[in-house]
């Protein structure tokens, strides 16, 4: 299986989190790991997207040194082999884990040594895409993400994003952000047409993304579906997550069917396995039952992940064989 939407903050596991506070005197609400996912995790009637934003607060007061960046990427690695996903592309902001004095070059360089120490491990393909933050005074730092996505391009870092209240701050608030990625030739996919409306797509394709987070309010124009169809840009949906932050009110107005039968390379994905209380698997289970999803379009919908992937050529043939055509 594949996982190319994944959020490592909104992936951080009780005994994780409990393991690096002891080390590093990080004061928690309780140690009891059971009690401590019920500050993680956001329950099916989360009020809205921002909502669901605040149960980041406890795993970012973990990401704020060398050793729990690495520590919390090679956990996460680690569950994701147990869980038989193969490859994976891992997002993070780097500009969210300054606070004990890291840079963000030094911050990415933490998380890929502990996905390079799981990769030695374990039989699992990865790679990290670099999220810009949407802020109203924050372009600076994501000017800076997207120069340290440069330095680390093609060396464990595939892709930049752009991730947060997509409500309050505009996508198109940010084109200078990806004009600059363009320049570098650096992809990118941004979070898009969640809890804002199809604009919010058409300006992340007009600035050049080869996929788009989400991606839910695309239902909204026959011909715009028709037109990332012949673009082939790629949809990630997280069908849990996009429950919680009301993306959509049941499953039964999801458009991942919709969006298949239209030729949109759209994939299924786990947003953060913590937050939302899910895996991969019971992302699928979950299609399975409420949209009687096929046996055809799980193999089309695995097919997808492969060609959307930031992966190499190369890799991308080597997980074609895992999967079969």
């Amino acid at each position: 299986m594949i996982d190319l939407h994944l959020h490592l903050d909104g992936s951080v596991f009780p005994d994780t989190l409990i393991k690096i506070a002891k080390k590093e005197n990080i004061i928690l609400p309780t140690y009891n790991e059971q009690e401590l996912l019920k500050f993680l995790q956001c329950p099916i009637d989360c009020a809205n997207l921002n909502d669901y934003l605040t149960r980041f607060e406890l795993p970012g007061l973990a990401m704020q040194t060398k050793y729990g960046l690495s520590e919390v990427m090679y956990d996460l690695l680690k569950r994701l082999n147990k869980q038989n996903i193969f490859y994976t592309e891992v997002r993070f902001a780097p500009q969210l884990h300054l606070k004990k004095g890291l840079t963000q070059f030094e911050v990415v360089e933490a998380v890929l040594a502990g996905m390079n120490r799981a990769m030695k491990k374990y039989p699992i393909r990865a790679q990290v895409i670099l999220c810009c933050m949407r802020g109203k005074d924050n372009h600076n730092l994501n000017f800076e993400t997207i120069n340290v996505a440069k330095k680390f391009l093609g060396q464990g870092v595939c892709a930049l994003d752009l991730a947060g209240a997509e409500g309050l701050f505009k996508t198109s608030m940010f084109e200078k952000e990806f004009e600059f990625a363009r320049k570098l030739n650096i992809p990118f996919t941004i979070h898009a047409g969640e809890s804002d409306s199809i604009d919010s797509i058409r300006f992340a394709v007009k600035f050049g993304a080869k996929r788009i987070g989400h991606g839910i309010r695309a239902i909204d124009d026959e011909r715009f579906m028709e037109y990332l169809a012949n673009k082939k840009i790629g949809i990630e949906m997280c069908p849990t997550s996009n429950l919680q932050t009301k993306a959509v009110e049941n499953l039964q107005e999801y458009p991942l069917k919709t969006f298949l039968k239209k030729g949109i390379l759209v994939t299924v994905n786990t947003d953060n396995m913590v937050v939302s209380q899910t895996t991969l698997k019971k992302e699928f289970q979950l299609l399975e039952k409420e949209l009687h999803l096929t046996d055809g379009e799980k193999r089309k919908l695995l097919r997808n992940a492969i060609e959307i992937s930031f992966a190499d050529e190369e890799t991308k043939k080597e997980l074609l064989k895992k999967v079969g055509r």
